[in-house]
């Protein structure tokens, strides 16, 4: 399902985090993390590249708007799990932006995660079949 994509778990909660990572690598996955902090996933995210994330918005030292906009600036596909409301700047920024209450089942969250990231391949190979000189 996953085709070995790295994704990002961002949760402070360590049984949500090792039921999703359990559930990513079995839809053939790899987990990147998981990590409990802003701090952590943006210093990941500085030397690690990934497919997608999911994230929790309200991690150990703050909500996780700033891991959304780095994903969003890198066209990665995020969704979000919380048990708080999101922040109004981010909820207005990216309503685009799949949000699930917790709890959540992890295989509904990955098997949406596999939606969002073929429809991103799609998207870009579209993009490159447009950009290419016809002839």
């Amino acid at each position: 399902m996953l085709n070995r994509a790295p994704i990002l778990v961002a949760e402070d909660k360590t049984f949500i985090a090792l039921d999703l990572c359990l559930a990513i690598e079995d839809a053939g996955g790899v987990v990147v993390g998981p990590v409990a902090s802003v701090e952590e996933a943006l210093a990941l995210l500085a030397t690690t590249p990934v497919a997608a994330a999911i994230l929790d918005c309200s991690l150990v030292d703050g909500d996780c708007s700033s891991v959304v906009e780095l994903l969003a600036d890198r066209g990665a596909p995020v969704i979000i799990q919380t048990g708080v409301a999101l922040p109004a700047n981010l909820a207005g920024r990216f309503p685009q932006i799949p949000v699930h209450a917790k709890p959540v089942v992890a295989a509904s969250l990955i098997a949406q995660l596999d939606v969002l990231i073929c429809e991103r391949e799609r998207a870009a190979e579209a993009a490159a079949g447009a950009a290419r000189p016809r002839g």
